[in-house]
Order: C-alpha cells, then sequence, then structure tokens
C-alpha cells in the first residue's frame, strides 16, 4: 500500500508518502517556507486560523502528486494537541483555533477543578480541566455567546483536518482525552464537565475509532488535493502520542521525547498507574487506547521551547546563520553557564506550575562574566532541565526511565542539548529517522490492514545511533540541575 500522512503543527504542515511494504518514505514535503501565523490579539492569546492549515496541506500534496504521480491507497492524521475548532452546521470554522499554547482559559479550568474537587477530576478525566479544550469552549460561551450559539460541533485540529478531507464531521477517544472531554471512569464524554459549564454535550461529534476507516476522500476534497476521490482516512492522532507511535513507543514502560516548538517527554502508563495529583504531568488515552483495553499515556510539556531560541535569535544572535550556528556558540561555554539559570518558561501559563503565568527567569546573571554562548547554553539547559523534571514525577508515578526514543530533529540535533539530555537522566537517548507525518502515514497502514502486527510497523524503523551518560563525568549537569532545581522551587514558593 502507498500511504499518506499529514503531521500539522502550529509551525508547518509536513506530509509524507510512505510504502508499507518496503517501510520507505518515497516523498516528503513542508509548507510554508516560514512558520505559520500566530494571532495573539491579547496577552496570552493564540490563535490560527484553521483555513491556513488547509492551504497549506493541499501545497504539500500537489507538490507530493507532482513528484511521484503516486497512487494513495489510506491516509492518516497527526495534528496539534488541545485546540478548539468551532465548525457550524455548514462545517465552517466560525472563529480563529484557540490553540494549545493559549492561556485565556486557566480561570475556568483551575476554577472547575476546585469546585468539582480535585478526585473528581482525577478519577474521571484523569487531571484539572486546566486550559484545555474544554474550559476553552467555556470561555467561548461567556465572552463570545453569538460564536457560541452558532456553533454546531466542537473539534480538536486533528478532526477539523479528517473533516476538510471527508466532508464528515467526527472525533476520537484520543482527541476527546486531550481537550478534557473524555470521562474514563465512566467511557464517555465527560457529562459531569459539560453540566458545570452549562455547555452542551450535543457539541461532541460522533465517535469513530483512532485506527480504522473514519470516512473518504470527498470529490470535492479530492480535486483540490489532486488525488482520487474515495481513499479512505484510517488514523488521526494528536501529535505527541503520535510521535511515540511513530518511535515505537507503545507499551508501559516505554519512553519519548521530542523538542522543537514545544518539548516533551512522554511515558506509556502501566494498568496501575493513577493521574498526576498537581496534574503537572497530564494523563491522556494513547494511540493504541480501547475501551476493553485501555492505554494511557503521561507527557509533561514545556510550552516555550522554540519560542526561546526564535527569541534568542532575534533579539541576541541575528547574526548566527542557523540552529547549528547556535548550537555551536553554546558549545563555547562551560556546563553549567557559570552558574547562570533560566528557567524557560516565557510563552504563557505552563501547566507543570500550576496553570501560573510566570514569565521566563534568569538567576545568576553576571554582567562582567555571562555572554550570549551562556544565555543560549542556560537556555538549552533550563529545556532540558525541565524534561528531566517530568521524569522524575513519572518515576515517582512507577515508570521506570532507562531508555528514551527521540527523533534526530529540532533540538535533538543539538550537541548540547542531547547529551546533556543523556547525562542529567541517566538514560540512553536512542535516536531513529522518523517524523510525525511518517507516523501518520504507518498509523493509516495500520487503520487500512496493512500490517499484521505491530512488529510489522517498525520493521523498517532506522535506527540512527545513540546518546549515552557521560562515563567520564555527570557531575556538573547534576550540579547545573540542582541550581535549576533549587530555582523553580524558589519560584513556585514565589508565586
Amino acid at each position: 500500500m502507498i500511504l499518506l500522512g499529514y503531521d500539522v503543527g502550529s509551525s508547518f504542515v509536513r506530509a509524507t508518502l510512505l510504502d508499507s511494504g518496503t517501510g520507505a518514505r518515497l516523498a516528503s514535503a513542508t509548507f510554508p517556507g516560514e512558520e505559520m501565523k500566530i494571532i495573539s490579539r491579547q496577552y496570552g492569546w493564540a490563535e490560527q486560523d484553521p483555513r491556513m492549515w488547509w492551504e497549506n496541506i493541499v501545497l504539500c500534496t500537489r507538490e507530493l502528486v507532482s513528484r511521484t504521480n503516486l497512487v494513495v491507497d489510506a491516509i492518516g492524521v497527526s495534528a496539534q494537541m488541545h485546540g478548539l475548532v468551532c465548525v457550524d452546521s455548514e462545517k465552517r470554522a466560525v472563529r480563529p483555533c484557540i490553540t494549545w499554547a493559549d492561556s485565556r482559559a486557566v480561570p475556568y479550568g483551575n476554577r472547575a477543578f476546585e469546585d468539582l474537587g480535585h478526585d473528581k477530576c482525577l478519577s474521571h478525566i484523569l487531571n484539572s480541566p486546566g486550559n484545555f479544550t474544554i474550559s476553552k469552549l467555556a470561555w467561548v460561551k461567556d465572552n463570545e455567546p453569538e460564536t457560541y450559539y452558532k456553533t454546531d460541533k466542537v473539534l480538536l485540529p486533528a478532526d477539523y483536518v479528517v473533516m476538510k478531507l471527508t466532508g464528515e464531521v467526527s472525533t476520537t477517544v484520543e482527541g476527546l482525552s486531550e481537550g478534557m472531554l473524555w470521562d474514563f471512569s465512566e467511557k464517555r464524554p465527560a457529562q459531569f464537565l459539560f453540566d458545570y459549564f452549562g455547555l452542551d454535550a450535543r457539541l461532541v461529534p460522533p465517535i469513530v475509532p483512532i485506527f480504522g476507516e473514519q470516512g473518504r476522500l470527498s470529490a470535492e476534497a479530492a480535486s483540490v488535493l489532486g488525488l482520487r476521490p474515495g481513499i479512505p482516512v484510517t488514523y488521526r492522532s494528536g501529535d505527541q502520542p503520535n510521535s511515540a507511535f511513530s518511535l515505537a513507543v507503545l507499551n508501559p514502560g516505554e519512553v519519548a521525547a521530542t523538542a522543537g516548538t514545544s518539548a516533551n517527554v512522554f511515558g506509556v502508563c502501566t494498568d496501575s498507574t493513577g493521574p498526576d495529583p498537581k496534574s503537572r504531568v497530564n494523563t491522556f488515552a494513547h494511540v493504541n487506547y480501547t475501551t476493553d483495553n485501555p492505554r494511557n499515556c503521561m507527557i509533561l510539556c514545556l510550552n516555550g521551547a522554540g519560542s526561546f531560541l526564535s527569541w534568542v535569535k532575534r533579539n541576541l544572535a541575528s547574526d548566527v546563520a542557523d540552529f547549528d550556528g547556535l548550537d555551536a556558540l553554546a558549545d563555547s561555554a562551560p556546563i553549567g553557564c557559570d552558574e547562570l539559570t533560566i528557567l524557560p518558561f516565557g510563552n504563557g501559563s505552563e501547566r507543570l506550575l500550576g496553570n501560573r503565568d510566570v514569565g521566563c527567569q534568569f538567576r545568576g546573571l553576571n554582567f562582567n562574566i555571562h555572554s550570549n554562548a551562556h544565555i543560549i547554553r542556560a537556555g538549552l539547559e533550563g529545556i532540558v532541565f525541565t524534561l528531566q523534571y517530568g521524569i522524575e514525577i513519572m518515576k515517582g508515578m512507577g515508570i521506570d526511565v532507562n531508555v528514551i526514543h527521540a527523533p534526530m530533529s529540532r533540538m535533538f540535533r543539538s550537541r548540547v542539548f542531547r547529551q546533556t539530555f543523556a547525562d542529567v537522566s541517566g538514560a540512553t537517548i536512542e535516536f531513529y529517522d522518523t517524523d510525525g507525518s511518517g507516523g501518520a502515514a504507518q498509523g493509516a497502514g495500520v487503520g487500512a490492514g496493512a500490517y499484521g502486527t505491530y512488529e510489522e510497523v517498525f520493521s523498517a524503523l532506522n535506527y540512527l545511533g545513540s546518546v549515552p551518560p557521560n562515563q567520564d563525568d555527570v557531575m556538573p549537569v547534576i550540579e547545573s540541575y540542582a541550581r535549576w532545581r533549587d530555582a523553580l522551587d524558589s519560584l513556585d514558593r514565589a508565586f
């Protein structure tokens, strides 16, 4: 089978064609040339026009068609998590998507967590409602009532993309779980939260399997994309569970990490793993979740990873040509950055800090010692240390982290980043040649029956090598992390 996978991030859209028989990637395309626009009309807001995602899907697909002229057999979709897309009865978005990085709904989720009780929320949705999709919908109801009453269905970003492909409105348990719309205890949409917020539960679309036919490519979409109509869409997922899937992380105790626009560490739960009582690490349904065999995952997300490097490049290192140049500059500074510590929380509210917006914090900056190189390295170390903080929480909940799977892309291209991560975690980082669009294509193959087992899916996964902890001396990194933890604890107490 020829499989087409889409990965719709907040920065770029990527599409990949994959041969299920050989596992070979036949072609890939990425659009746009520069990062997609984020609309920020007020501090803490982050919106995107979902039509922009579709426009770039069209560009990616047309490029692949022109280069290969292959006949596609199945389509899979991965997209950014936690967003809110409101569509009317004509399947038109009635406002821009309120994205994962938007923090306007934090007071709604925090108030629900207190009013309903931590035990109630953690036992049913496994998290605080926080600034997830259902809290964003409550904000729309209160602040944009005309928009709310125009809304016929509430979609996650991946649901919107599938709707554009097939003309059919639907969702999955995985998607509902990432929006705090799924009740794990009742195994149905979270009616108690809809009741609390005064929302209409009929806004939830019909639920379809994560793997399996979810609709077929409509004649209208096929004409625009340059594909034949009737191709089945057989997989959809949020981007982080899909990334873990692409890295063959499906079973309890397996761990993955990614670091791009956001940085994430991802662990698959055992059946006995409970939710984090402080909701710093969030629990969702994994791609292989079923109601008969629930398989959950835990994610710690740092919102502002890529944003930190973009800010540095824009304001402090505009003369540096690219990311490799930033990494070389960081490598010229010593481990621990002469006691400069950065808490990289400058992109809105962070769930690991109770959804508080604390800003990026510099600790120990010395005008006589520190340079741009120190700042870049301290930022990279701060991002790694945030992931390590998540790993420590997961370890405390029973996930033993000895090996971490990661794609050799984005921040993991940095020698400083990956060695620091290995040293502070004590884990070996294994790298694979994969990405979200490739994972979405593989997922399409599973849903279309191209593979008999998951082992077949990953038989051609290209292992690129590993980075173990430094055998000579990890103490400088451990000491730097200890300073970072002290700074984090001080910040936590201050707020």
